[in-house]
């Protein structure tokens, strides 16, 4: 794996993204029926504002329903809250010519799993850790070498 290849070679472009306002009813939907772990949070401008991750969504929910009172009280309570409200504001960011190596310093220092790739102040893509291992995967092995992946229904002796 070469780490000077740039972010925009192996980023995600295909985003899905929300305003501030977005009421929190509709962000559930968002992460159950999408493959992804992190939600970014943009402006009428394109311009990232924040970004909500499915764990910290997860959290927020679950100590909502320990701060209110009873079933009812939680509905109205959930029903005002909007993605500005349980976003992390100004995340941290890549540039699309910045390096993949710098980024795994950055996941691997900050532990993070996700950054927001950003250009000329406008969202562009998001690079993950998946992404970053995607790559690495698929420069270790040749295209013409068999991959082995480990099923099920596979066999394991640990050569006892």
């Amino acid at each position: 794996m070469n780490p000077n290849t740039l972010i925009r070679e192996i980023m995600t472009t295909n985003l899905v993204t929300i305003p501030p306002d977005e009421k929190i009813k509709v962000i559930k939907p968002l992460f159950e029926k999408n493959n992804f772990h992190h939600l970014l949070v943009v402006d009428d401008q394109n311009k990232l504002v924040g970004i909500i991750s499915k764990e910290d969504f997860y959290k927020f929910t679950y100590t909502l329903t320990l701060q209110t009172t009873g079933h009812t009280w939680s509905n109205i309570k959930y029903e005002t809250i909007c993605a500005s409200d349980i976003m992390t504001n100004s995340p941290f960011v890549l540039d699309p010519e910045d390096t993949i190596g710098l980024a795994a310093d950055l996941f691997l220092n900050n532990r993070f799993h996700a950054l927001p790739v950003v250009e000329f102040n406008e969202l562009v893509g998001i690079l993950t850790t998946f992404d970053l291992m995607k790559y690495a995967y698929k420069a270790a092995v040749a295209d013409d070498e068999p991959i082995e992946v480990f099923t099920e229904t596979s066999s394991y002796s640990s050569g006892e």
